[in-house]
């Protein structure tokens, strides 16, 4: 489930849609929870698909560390790719603001941590990077666990709309680690190991 403060809006003819800010959303804040509605596809059932079913999965999931795809039921499906992300998946099925977010804002995610099969070229950001590859989970996990390190630090301060969504042993995990200032677990976590 996205953020309630947001809304899916027409961005541009280069990347159609957007989840955009409809309100301030502060660094720290949960924006994104898998919920029971999501739905979760084993690559068994994606193979009996039929092929325009299967390019609607390709475009509208991303993979988990199980190596299932996960199709999201909301807006969730539109938030966009950027190479300077302002949202993060957390180790435990939730997303993060890793900056404050404007009202008017897209929230955006780094594609290269949702175990995608095949590269593919993105929108120059200027970042260095213009190509999101299958391993970037591996190259750029400790850069992004240090903005996810940063924002947690907001966690407990911030407003959070959708934290009765994350299972309570989830929340007092993290909170203790950030109580006993211990090490959050990593984004690395998430990556898929295909065999």
């Amino acid at each position: 489930m996205m953020h309630p403060d947001t809304e899916v809006q027409f961005i541009n003819e280069v990347v159609g849609y957007g989840v955009v800010a409809k309100k301030f959303i502060p660094k720290g804040t949960i924006t994104w929870v898998q919920d029971a509605l999501d739905r979760v596809i084993h690559a068994e059932e994606v193979e009996k698909m039929h092929p325009k079913v299967q390019e609607q999965v390709d475009k509208y999931c991303f993979r988990n560390n199980k190596g299932h795809l996960v199709l999201c039921w909301d807006q969730a499906k539109y938030v966009n790719h950027s190479f300077n992300a302002n949202c993060l998946s957390s180790a435990h099925d939730f997303e993060l603001a890793v900056r404050d977010i404007q009202p008017g804002e897209q929230l955006t995610d780094d594609y290269g941590y949702l175990n995608i099969s095949e590269p593919f070229k993105a929108i120059d950001e200027g970042t260095g990077r213009d190509t999101v590859y299958p391993d970037d989970l591996l190259k750029y996990h400790e850069k992004w666990d240090r903005q996810l390190n940063d924002a947690f630090k907001d966690f407990q301060k911030v407003e959070q709309p959708l934290i009765k969504l994350v299972p309570k042993e989830i929340i007092s995990k993290i909170t203790g680690q950030l109580e006993k200032n211990e090490p959050l677990d990593s984004i690395l976590n998430l990556y898929y190991h295909e065999k």
